[in-house]
């Protein structure tokens, strides 16, 4: 829930990306060995064979997925300067789904669909970091704008601590007509917004639910708004003007969870 600004958007300043189907770090690793998905190969810093990393090679080679060794550099670039804590993986990128794809993922758990809605999140540390309260707080997938927006990428699996393995994303052209499908679906859509309800106060535990949350500096589109159900804020007690929009969806769907499942 952001508070909207009255300047010009500005683009986010350009960090290092890590390589084309990389995953960084011991987490996301272990994740995505869990899950099934194809992977090349695995580097592994060179001296590298304590702890965690010992347990992970093992995997790897009991499904013979080749292990390398290489120094330390050689993972900075792999993983754009990140955190890799001495392993970087290369897998297929993951293959987004559809919005029936997602409604088939709360199906098949015998649950009512909790959609995730992102009008135009553009930072991927952010987008991992909304997969992983997504995965946490029980959601069935995650419905992102192919333009103006973060997509899937070894930053967002990495932000994502492993969750991106177990979470459906859904790449849509156009946010509006997404929502539509899913109204038409018979989910009653929040705008996570200010001067809405207090979120407390709603009762989520008795249907199919979508979450909308906008973008950093901008907050959900006037279109956008005007297609949701209901309007819903977190109250604000302090200073500055609005949570993170991830810092919101964990907090939102954390009451959406308690909610559900009381």
């Amino acid at each position: 829930m952001q508070e909207r600004e009255n300047f010009k958007r500005k683009p986010l300043p350009k960090k290092a990306e890590a390589a084309e189907g990389a995953v960084v770090g011991r987490n996301a690793l272990r994740e995505l060995l869990a899950s099934g998905r194809d992977v090349d190969k695995i580097f592994v810093q060179r001296g590298e064979r304590e702890g965690s990393i010992t347990v992970l090679v093992a995997q790897a080679l009991e499904r013979k997925i080749p292990v390398v060794e290489v120094e330390r550099q050689k993972l900075d670039t792999l993983s754009g300067g990140g955190n890799h804590q001495g392993v970087v993986a290369m897998a297929a990128q993951k293959e987004y789904s559809t919005i029936d794809d997602i409604l088939a993922v709360a199906a098949s758990r015998g649950e009512q669909p909790l959609v995730v809605i992102l009008d135009g999140v553009e930072d991927p540390h952010n987008l991992g970091a909304i997969i992983r309260s997504a995965d946490v707080f029980g959601a069935h997938g995650i419905i992102i704008p192919k333009r103006r927006a973060s997509g899937v990428t070894a930053t967002v699996e990495k932000a994502s601590a492993g969750a991106l393995e177990h979470m459906a994303i859904a790449k849509v052209t156009n946010i509006n007509d997404a929502i539509k499908t899913l109204k038409d679906k018979g989910l009653w859509i929040y705008a996570a917004e200010v001067g809405g309800e207090d979120y407390t106060a709603v009762d989520y535990g008795s249907g199919a639910v979508g979450i909308v949350l906008g973008s950093e500096g901008y907050g959900i589109s006037r279109l956008v708004l005007e297609n949701c159900d209901f309007k819903i804020s977190i109250p604000n007690y302090g200073h500055v003007n609005s949570l993170n929009v991830s810092c919101a969806a964990a907090v939102v769907l954390a009451e959406v969870a308690r909610n559900r499942h009381k």
